[in-house]
């Protein structure tokens, strides 16, 4: 566009200019078009990032052949702590009953995300939150099978996430998991072993780790799960309540790691 103003206004003045300014906008309009490269408002963001989230993790659910109960509690829980109701609810019942469809191609709702998150730095924690939610739910029976574990891989690579990426997010959410049954079970010495163990994996450190590390480990994931900066980087404001409890859990793991350094 503005080659085309410049060009305009060195070849016919002001009206040049102006015409110039036109026919470079229509012609960037076409570029864009072609290359696959869009104008994404937060709005179209939020759409995309709220469809794809129910959609596979429908097909994460039905990846084993059948949808389990567990795995159904856990949809309409997310559904629930994201407070849905009405045609909102409707919606992610229908994105969700849409995955988990014989044959259903994960492309098709992972594709709008790819480009309204795009693979720059800038979206990456809305990114990674994604690939989180996903795992939690494939997770849902403590484990992920091979079957749910090539639907997650066919995602990360849609979502441009590397291997090494998604193996340190799902170490963290495997710990995750465990930590918060232990974290919500006995008191015993053993217990309280474990507990502290899975809170260390959570953080993504070793146990050996000198309190510098443990820190800064501590402040990137805070940092990474701020419901402020996921939302503005594409997170419904629904899911705010999801981010809120994910810096609780990091908050909760840290807290359980000073104790037991004291």
């Amino acid at each position: 566009m503005v080659i085309g103003a410049l060009l305009g206004l060195v070849s016919g003045g002001v009206v040049g200019l102006l015409l110039g300014s036109f026919v470079g906008y229509q012609i960037d309009k076409l570029v864009r078009r072609f290359s696959g490269v869009e104008q994404w408002t937060q709005e179209k963001a939020q759409k995309a990032f709220f469809d794809a989230t129910f959609a596979v993790m429908g097909k994460v659910a039905k990846a084993d052949g059948r949808v389990t109960e567990a795995e159904i509690k856990y949809a309409e829980a997310v559904m629930a702590r994201m407070n849905l109701t009405g045609d909102r609810r409707q919606r992610a019942i229908d994105c969700f009953t849409k995955g988990k469809q014989s044959g259903y191609e994960i492309t098709d709702v992972l594709e709008p995300l790819r480009r309204a998150l795009g693979r720059s730095n800038a979206s990456a924690h809305a990114r990674m939150m994604f690939v989180e939610i996903q795992l939690a739910a494939a997770l849902v029976d403590g484990q992920f099978s091979p079957a749910e574990g090539r639907v997650l891989s066919e995602m990360c690579q849609l979502l441009g996430v590397s291997q090494a990426e998604f193996e340190q997010v799902a170490a963290r959410m495997a710990a995750e998991h465990s930590f918060h049954q232990q974290h919500a079970g006995g008191a015993d010495a053993a217990a309280q072993a474990d507990e502290i163990e899975q809170a260390y994996g959570v953080l993504g450190v070793a146990q050996d780790c000198d309190n510098k590390t443990l820190k800064q480990a501590y402040r990137r994931l805070m940092s990474q799960h701020h419901p402020d900066k996921l939302v503005a980087e594409g997170l419904p404001d629904e899911m705010m309540q999801l981010a809120k409890e994910k810096t609780q859990e990091i908050q909760a793991a840290y807290d359980v790691v000073k104790r037991s350094r004291k």
